[in-house]
């Protein structure tokens, strides 16, 4: 799994799996999920991403235990 923010574009994506795109839908205005040939969701991006977060560039990441 992969996060990416383009700052130029002001993006935020994230690639869940590499596979090639075969479908994409803008599931709410700004958000959309890329899809494979299967149905199965590749990546979600998100456009306009710093009108969602106030620092774009930091990210925590954290394992909970089941």
């Amino acid at each position: 799994m992969k996060v990416l923010y383009d700052p130029e574009t002001d993006t935020l994506n994230f690639i869940l799996r590499d596979a090639e795109i075969e479908e994409s839908d803008e599931v709410k205005e700004g958000v959309i999920v890329d899809y494979d040939k299967h149905g199965k969701i590749v990546s979600i991006e998100v456009l306009k991403a710093s009108k969602h977060t106030k620092k774009p560039l930091e990210v925590s990441y954290e394992v909970l235990k089941a």
